[in-house]
């Protein structure tokens, strides 16, 4: 990947529109979000991708209010969200959400064998973890999914764990084009793309 086209906003550029941002994705209000260049855990300058979405604060809270919701607060399980979310990052070529989504498998009940097979494609997949691959890739592939596939989604996984499954392919591809477009790097020590 070449040179980051878009930096983050640097940290004595941050307003109360962009802490108030941040704070939509941690649940909290702006005034209790860590001020950037705090050095605490929660330090937005820590998050090259909230210093990248916060250059326009009012659509970045509307991205991370829906965003968090589908990541915190949705009832797809987390291990499906994640096989998802890493399929789409495959797929769509994205170091970005690649490293970090994979930094994130473990705490998700996906293990470092799931990640190897994974790199490999879907066929060491069973169960409601290959549903969800194959649903991700007949998405990617066609721009909707069959009526078949919606019906076993909604019969494996019920209603609207399956709309949050189409919601999540959408965010993460959208995701995708817009990390892929200002050239944002992977974060430092996660683990590379796999080889298409």
């Amino acid at each position: 990947m070449s040179e980051q086209r878009l930096p983050p906003l640097p940290a004595e550029a941050w307003g109360d529109e962009e802490y108030a941002a941040f704070g939509t994705l941690l649940g909290i209000s702006g005034d209790k979000v860590p001020r950037a260049g705090s050095g605490d855990a929660y330090d937005p300058a820590r998050f090259d991708i909230i210093g990248l979405l916060v250059r326009h604060p009012k659509m970045a809270r509307a991205f991370l209010n829906f965003n968090g919701f589908l990541l915190q607060r949705g009832e797809l399980p987390a291990r499906l969200r994640e096989l998802t979310i890493l399929r789409v990052a495959q797929t769509r070529r994205s170091a970005y959400e690649w490293g970090q989504h994979v930094r994130m498998a473990a705490r998700n009940d996906i293990s470092e064998d799931d990640i190897a097979r994974l790199a490999r494609g879907t066929d060491e997949f069973e169960g409601a973890d290959r549903l969800v691959l194959d649903a991700t890739d007949e998405l990617l592939a066609e721009g909707h999914a069959r009526w078949e596939t919606w019906q076993a989604l909604t019969k494996t996984l019920g209603e609207r764990p399956a709309m949050e499954f189409i919601f999540i392919v959408g965010v993460y591809v959208l995701s995708a084009m817009a990390f892929e477009t200002w050239r944002l790097p992977p974060a430092a020590g996660t683990a590379p793309l796999p080889s298409p």
